[in-house]
């Protein structure tokens, strides 16, 4: 079988890091890149041998890719992925948040509705080895039964929160929020230029299960390890009756139970590496959905815009001071109430 032909659009160091990924990837090819400023192109495409483009609707049309990996900012989601559903590509990768405000999140559930291409988003840590590792010890049944989930990242909701509500999620078994209850706080980020999101926020979470997590984001989260970079503290840990996991991207992580304990820690060597690997296989697991329509990346866009909804939920929460029961459909002018109850 002939690999899988790609492209990645958007030549950022972002978008080094999805075509780095390719080093552990043997089902799939780099064939070309596209991004409007010819400096950072040429420079990509001279880096990993592509054929360069200015114009996405003209690579998709010359390359006619199998998978694209969408690199750009949040605010050029929505026309960049109704144009690749347009256009036919089977298969995409986007990068993360899926959404930023309300309009945005309505669109794509529409072009959910609709699409016939396979959407990824790139929550990719979710396939990183050492949270594997966690994760299947947790499904294995090996520490009794899931009870608690605490996640947390010094980054913004849009920016690191969405990362860990991932990662939270997937320890268990992927079943949706249907309730949250939070608050979040401070302006300075609202007016970011790539991920607005108030400065901090905190919420209990209640998964279809019954199993409560805890989602702390912003200066309020725990730091793990000593360094003042605000990406560098995202962290998850799950208790169960017997034992529990904890995963740190950047520190370490460590499954105990009551027949022992297992732990691990990665420099930033391991870090890059172990980035690659996650980017990797979020990059095959798109591979396999093409192979098998029964089995949706884990990271998909259904998945996305339901953790996006528990976001909008947070907001909602916030501005009327109750729980909020989901899923819930937001008021348009939600991102507005919000801002005017943060000032």
């Amino acid at each position: 079988m002939s690999p899988y032909r790609t492209a990645i659009l958007g030549c950022t160091d972002r978008g080094r890091m999805h075509a780095q990924a390719y080093q552990h990837v043997e089902r799939g090819a780099l064939v070309a890149c596209c991004d409007r400023h010819s400096e950072k192109r040429d420079a990509f495409a001279a880096e990993f041998d592509l054929r360069a483009y200015a114009d996405l609707e003209e690579m998709i049309r010359k390359e006619k890719p199998d998978l694209i990996h969408l690199v750009t900012a949040p605010s050029t989601r929505v026309e960049q992925m109704n144009l690749v559903s347009e256009l036919g590509v089977p298969a995409c990768i986007v990068e993360k948040p899926v959404a930023l405000e309300v309009r945005d999140w309505q669109a794509l559930q529409q072009l959910a509705h609709r699409t016939k291409t396979r959407f990824g988003v790139g929550a990719q840590f979710r396939y990183h080895p050492d949270l594997t590792r966690c994760r299947e010890a947790l499904q294995s049944g090996r520490l009794g039964a899931l009870r608690f989930i605490d996640c947390s990242a010094v980054g913004s909701i849009c920016d690191q929160g969405v990362h860990v509500l991932d990662w939270a999620m997937s320890l268990d078994d992927d079943l949706p929020v249907k309730r949250v209850f939070g608050a979040a706080s401070g302006t300075e980020n609202l007016s970011h230029p790539v991920h607005p999101s108030p400065d901090t926020a905190m919420a209990q979470l209640v998964f279809d299960n019954d199993v409560y997590a805890q989602w702390n984001l912003g200066e309020t989260a725990p730091r793990v390890v000593d360094e003042p970079v605000y990406y560098k503290h995202c962290r998850v840990a799950a208790y169960t009756d017997e034992g529990h996991i904890l995963y740190e991207e950047f520190g370490c992580w460590e499954i105990v139970s009551t027949q022992g304990s297992e732990r691990g820690h990665a420099d930033l060597r391991g870090w890059r590496e172990g980035n690659h690997l996650a980017q990797a296989g979020l990059t095959n697991a798109m591979f396999d959905w093409l192979e098998d329509d029964t089995r949706p990346a884990g990271t998909n866009l259904q998945r996305s815009l339901q953790q996006w909804n528990v976001v909008l939920g947070l907001y909602a929460s916030t501005v009327w001071r109750v729980p909020v029961e989901l899923p819930f459909e937001p008021p348009d002018d939600l991102w507005a109430q919000l801002s005017a109850v943060l000032q």
